[in-house]
């Protein structure tokens, strides 16, 4: 078979769509040594040009323009099948001589319009429902947004499958000798938390703001390192953390190379991760891969992926979320239970594992 992919949000800085496809494609195409796979993309993406069995295709045009010329080209090709793994304009309007698999990460437009970029929330919203009814099959990353998928869009629950996400198996506790400069060049504090997400309403930030300022009272000198792109209405939390004067504790490092993430999991005495909403939640295993406690929300998709090996707490409730913050300040037995729990939960997952599930459904549509 031929088999199309769009592998655009494999490039630059990935957040967890893009992750997802980077990781699935590569994988798939490990495995997969009879088809054929094209691979769309707008610019070229490292990573992808050395498998014999696929070929990069880089369509230089902007927005719509890119559509239509693939959609063009497919047909040139003679594409059996083209997978989505994180777009739905494509499949939306493929000819029905194509069958097609997309990847549905997430309801949030629909279920928590309020939190999600405004562009991104009119493409869902003109797309998602559309694309999900014609297509041939359909993969979500949880059980949880499969649940949601099929009561938002009423579609046959036959052609829906869970293929979860994973974490890199680069995410894994390092040698303390490995740290030691790490921590000179970067003049890291000793005593810190991480967050870990592109900064946006969705994830939350600013209660865990209000829950640090509780942290603060009795324990001045810990801190709170954010991690992550400025995304949506980011303007808000910078303000907050200027108003109530927690600059000296509070530090945003914006987006890192994976090396750097890796390196402060291992360091921090634990990743709160207080999100509203999540379609699987990656941050959170990668974590815990990195032998580091978790405090994550009681919602969505988020206990299936973290099961018995977190502390769940109440997103809404700022002192909930600060008392499980100085529980593991002050708890070492249990930040050590919760590296044990931790690594045993994360085995449970793979990106390999994953990618022979999707070839299964590739082979079988």
């Amino acid at each position: 078979m031929r088999i199309a992919i769009d592998i655009r949000s494999a490039g630059g800085e990935k957040a967890g769509k893009g992750w997802y496809t980077f990781q699935i494609v590569q994988n798939l195409l490990k495995l997969d040594k009879k088809n054929k796979y094209i691979l769309y993309t707008q610019s070229k993406i490292a990573g992808f040009d050395h498998f014999e069995n696929a070929e990069l295709k880089v369509i230089n045009k902007k927005k719509w323009l890119w559509h239509l010329f693939v959609l063009r080209d497919l047909k040139k090709e003679g594409i059996d099948i083209f997978f989505a793994p994180s777009s739905y304009i494509i499949p939306t309007f493929l000819p029905k001589s194509i069958k097609s698999i997309i990847t549905v990460h997430d309801l949030v437009a629909f279920l928590f319009p309020s939190t999600h970029n405004k562009k991104a929330l009119i493409l869902e919203k003109l797309f998602l429902k559309r694309a999900a009814k014609k297509a041939t099959h359909i993969t979500t990353v949880s059980e949880n947004t499969k649940n949601d998928l099929l009561e938002t869009c009423k579609i046959d629950e036959d052609k829906v499958d869970v293929v979860y996400c994973s974490a890199s198996d680069d995410y894994k506790p390092l040698e303390k000798e490995s740290l030691e400069g790490f921590i000179k060049k970067t003049n890291l504090p000793s005593k810190f938390f991480i967050a870990l997400s592109t900064i946006s309403p969705r994830k939350n930030y600013l209660k865990l703001l209000k829950a640090f300022k509780i942290v603060q009272k009795s324990h001045k000198d810990w801190h709170l390192i954010i991690v992550g792109k400025k995304g949506w209405q980011y303007e808000e939390i910078y303000q907050y953390v200027k108003e109530n004067y927690l600059r000296k504790n509070v530090h945003f490092l914006n987006y890192l190379s994976k090396k750097s993430i890796i390196k402060l999991l291992n360091l921090a005495r634990g990743m709160v991760f207080p999100s509203l909403y999540e379609g699987f939640g990656i941050p959170p295993l990668e974590a815990m891969k990195s032998g580091c406690p978790v405090i994550v929300s009681n919602s969505s998709s988020l206990p299936e992926v973290v099961g018995s090996s977190a502390i769940r707490i109440n997103p809404h409730d700022e002192e909930e979320i600060a008392r499980a913050m100085i529980t593991l300040i002050k708890d070492d037995d249990l930040c050590e239970e919760l590296r044990t729990k931790g690594f045993a939960q994360a085995k449970k997952f793979s990106w390999e594992a994953s990618a022979k599930k999707m070839l299964e459904i590739i082979n079988q549509i």
